[in-house]
């Protein structure tokens, strides 16, 4: 190891508020453990429109309490600059969440801000509804969502209008990910801390809940099985059904409270397989209607529904959407009156069709909830990662419990009717077409495997996809109409194809999203366009190896 990068690592424990892992990287200067140390300064941690996401441990590429102070001091310098001055903080139950948001806390009241904190570990819906209950200027929630569990993390959410920009308690998009980066990168010395905020008693809380339930049109008789996913989710969830006036949710115990190690997934992602085997397994035994899952921070829904010939399968995210969309659509009309649909362009585009059926205006957005909560007067948005927003004005962001509590909603109406959520959909094909939609995810080793995927699609477009000529290829890096530029592209065969490719925003990804639409709606139209979507699946997969 050369004396300067001695001299660098050796600036950074002088500056390490936390003993251990400054104890930890003197130890590794002491046995020459180069390998280690290299890992743990090979750059900053990256800034974002996700905020920050990475393994916890020592040095400036991990997340630890050193980079949690540069980046709330430099959240307080961009703060200051604009006149800010209120800040709440979240967290959930991963390992160093609780630290992370003490660290947070003393930067930001050091910094003259004031400082709330919820009372403990709670949803990120909860967070994002807080800053707009208190109006506060500036949340962060300290999450890394549904990231494997050595991971952590710390979202930026802003209050009102920032920089022109109509943010009302959603997370930050450019410029401000850059701009706060760049305070970040300031940060070279010690920082002032402060000991009084204040920890927020249940008000936020219980508002929260009294909010939500006033979603639900009927005291839903419906039985429903419930993972948290070793999550921060049960409490609220639990809360929010019992004020709805609903059975009380089945859990499934093994998942039911906080563990950061989420010792029965590989994932604790619904969406990976396995994730929900537990509950599907529970809602046999139990003859359950319908199965929650939230991710662990509960902003993420997934369900799963039984169907005759089929048993219990989990409903793809477009599926569920498809669900709300045509539900609010049809029978909460009134709240749509001069509201708006949107979903993000990887989302299945039967969204835009329901909405042109009703009437209701329809937008399409870049992934992530961060720009659909800023489409103006949102009634219902969602993007297909299992994020839906139902509720907007009170969690300008994806909410799993509140679109828990709509599609339950759904599933008991549905069932006091004699009807089920499968029939319901089947339905929904029939009258919209069949919509069918896959994801390939490819984890990388380095995101830069990415990059030189989409550079060979971009030098040497498919000419075709199972026999179906390419028809447009749109490279977002330039896009059209007011979409800003982002890293993916989007090929269309013939006129019902649809590829889009593009890397992670939160994960080492590549991910891919098919869609194959059909006119029709009938067992025969499914099973066709299902057996499309595999042989495309396959060449893609060959045409995207790494």
């Amino acid at each position: 190891m050369t004396p300067e990068f001695i001299a660098e690592v050796q600036e950074w424990i002088s500056l390490d508020p936390d003993e251990l892992t400054a104890a930890l990287l003197q130890s590794w200067i002491d046995t020459d453990n180069e390998a280690a140390l290299k890992k743990s300064f090979s750059g900053f941690l990256q800034f974002g429109t996700a905020g920050l996401r990475g393994p916890v441990g020592p040095g400036p590429s991990c997340m630890n309490r050193a980079v949690v102070l540069r980046t709330s001091a430099g959240i307080a310098s961009y703060m200051k600059k604009r006149g800010l001055k209120t800040v709440v903080i979240g967290r959930d139950a991963r390992h160093g969440s609780e630290e992370f948001t003490e660290e947070s806390a003393q930067i930001f009241t050091g910094a003259g801000m004031k400082v709330w904190v919820l009372p403990r570990p709670l949803p990120t819906p909860v967070l994002a509804f807080a800053v707009n209950f208190l109006k506060a200027d500036v949340g962060i929630m300290v999450t890394a969502s549904h990231n494997p569990p050595e991971d952590n993390g710390y979202k930026v959410y802003l209050g009102g209008v920032v920089d022109g920009v109509r943010y009302e308690g959603s997370q930050i998009v450019p410029p401000a990910d850059r701009e706060i980066a760049e305070e970040i990168s300031k940060i070279k010395s010690v920082q002032p801390k402060g000991r009084n905020w204040e920890v927020l008693d249940e008000r936020v809380f219980d508002e929260y809940i009294s909010k939500t339930s006033e979603l639900a049109r009927i005291k839903g008789d419906v039985r429903i099985v419930y993972s948290a996913m070793h999550g921060v989710g049960t409490e609220t969830f639990l809360a929010t059904f019992k004020a709805a006036g609903f059975s009380d949710p089945i859990l499934v115990k093994e998942q039911a409270d906080p563990n950061p190690d989420f010792p029965t997934v590989k994932f604790p992602n619904p969406e990976e397989p396995g994730a929900i085997d537990l509950s599907l397994k529970l809602a046999a035994e139990v003859g359950a209607d319908l199965v929650i899952a939230n991710d662990p921070d509960a902003d993420r829904c997934a369900a799963a529904i039984h169907e005759t010939g089929v048993g219990w399968r989990m409903l793809r995210g477009d599926e569920v959407g498809a669900i709300l969309g045509h539900y609010i659509a049809t029978t909460m009309k009134e709240s749509c009156f001069g509201k708006s649909f949107a979903n993000s362009i990887v989302s299945s585009s039967i969204l835009g069709k329901i909405s042109r059926a009703h009437g209701i205006e329809f937008h399409e957005t870049l992934t992530g909830f961060k720009w659909l909560a800023k489409i103006p007067n949102l009634r219902f948005g969602y993007e297909e990662a299992l994020g839906y927003a139902v509720d907007a004005t009170a969690v300008n962001d994806k909410d799993g419990i509140s679109a828990a509590l709509i599609l339950s909603q759904c599933a008991a109406e549905l069932k006091r009717d004699g009807h089920t959520l499968a029939g319901y959909l089947a339905n929904i094909w029939e009258t919209y077409g069949y919509h069918g939609t896959e994801q390939i995810s490819i984890r990388v080793s380095d995101i830069s495997q990415v990059d030189t995927v989409l550079s060979k699609l971009r030098k040497n477009n498919p000419p075709a996809l199972n026999g179906v000529s390419l028809t447009r290829f749109i490279d977002l890096a330039q896009p059209e109409g007011n979409f800003p530029p982002t890293n993916g592209i989007i090929m269309w065969f013939g006129d019902s194809i649809r590829v889009i490719v593009r890397p992670s925003g939160t994960e080492a990804k590549l991910k891919c999203y098919v869609e194959v639409a059909s006119t029709g709606g009938s067992q025969s139209d499914i099973s066709s366009v299902n057996a499309e979507i595999l042989k495309i699946k396959t060449e893609l997969m060959e045409l995207l190896a790494l």
